[in-house]
């Protein structure tokens, strides 16, 4: 394999510059350099390669296949130390400026919680948030409508990054005068003898919990279906069916005993929620900040809410 001497930043610069322009003159012209000055450094250049980059066909300038290579890779090489001093630039900068974040409904048990107290910390920071369901989520994130968004299951079919940040525990539940409060290790097949208030289709917890009973051949009856996490707790409460819900947003009615957890086959099922952001976002201070914190804080700051019944 041939060798060659690596060629300097400046002459990648200016080689990168020819090459678009098709002209050492409008090169020249773009980086403040005399012709000759431009020229000398492009037969610098190729004697480091050891290949001729240019050629004169007629009165035009034309990159050799040898050229084209090296324009290529000066390109790629310019853009990663510019995305360099934009990342050095963010880092001296105080973590501040808007900050959009959109989550599944569910999320929002937890997710004020943890922009206010990011918020506490840069007070420079300007949060929105948006609540929504798990299908307006995802056309969200088609068209990068926002910085972050907080789900229990990633899309499929989108190009994302996904960072898992906290645990999230799936429980059944049902009213306390229930007959099957109390007992122990009932199976999930009982439960299909059961009126179940569910999730609307799309739902990322209901379907980690179809998935589940699909395995065990279990077919859960459907009583009622909500898209409001309020409103199936109300419907428990009331007596119309049990239900299958996220532990972290049981947490008042659980202290209240209003609710209460089932020890079912299966259950509590333990999950993740991931904060997600487009794949080759350029992330802002503020968003790149609120995500590490996410990974790095959130268990710790939601410990005193949810201690006892945040599965972790």
């Amino acid at each position: 394999m041939q060798k060659i001497v690596p060629p300097t930043l400046q002459q990648m610069r200016l080689f990168e510059a020819v090459a678009r322009h098709g002209s050492i003159t409008r090169a020249a012209e773009e980086v403040n350099l005399t012709q000759p000055s431009v020229s000398m450094q492009v037969k610098t250049l190729e004697e480091k390669i050891g290949q001729p980059l240019t050629e004169v066909v007629g009165k035009s300038l034309r990159l050799t296949r040898a050229g084209e290579e090296v324009a290529r890779a000066s390109r790629a090489v310019l853009a990663r130390i510019e995305e360099l001093e934009l990342t050095l630039a963010d880092m001296n900068r105080s973590v501040g400026g808007p900050l959009s974040v959109s989550v599944v409904s569910t999320a929002k048990y937890f997710a004020p919680q943890l922009l206010g107290e990011f918020k506490r910390r840069h007070p420079k920071v300007e949060p929105r948030l948006q609540i929504t369901n798990r299908a307006q989520l995802v056309e969200r994130i088609a068209r990068d409508a926002d910085d972050l968004y907080i789900m229990g299951r990633p899309p499929e079919g989108e190009a994302v990054d996904a960072d898992p940040f906290l645990d999230h525990t799936i429980v059944f539940v049902a009213p306390p005068g229930h007959p099957l409060v109390g007992r122990r290790h009932i199976p999930l097949g009982r439960m299909a003898e059961e009126n179940v208030i569910r999730r609307e289709r799309g739902s990322g917890t209901r379907a980690a919990v179809e998935t589940l009973c699909d395995a065990a051949n279990v077919t859960l009856t459907t009583h009622l279906e909500f898209d409001d996490v309020e409103a199936i707790k109300q419907g428990v409460i009331s007596g119309l069916g049990v239900a299958y819900l996220s532990l972290q947003a049981l947490r008042l009615e659980l202290a209240a005993g209003e609710l209460a957890v089932l020890d079912v086959e299966g259950f509590p099922m333990r999950r993740r929620w991931y904060a997600v952001h487009r794949q080759g976002k350029r992330l802002s201070t503020a968003a790149q900040g609120f995500l590490e914190f996410l990974k790095v804080d959130s268990p710790e700051v939601l410990r005193p809410a949810f201690a006892g019944g945040s599965g972790g």
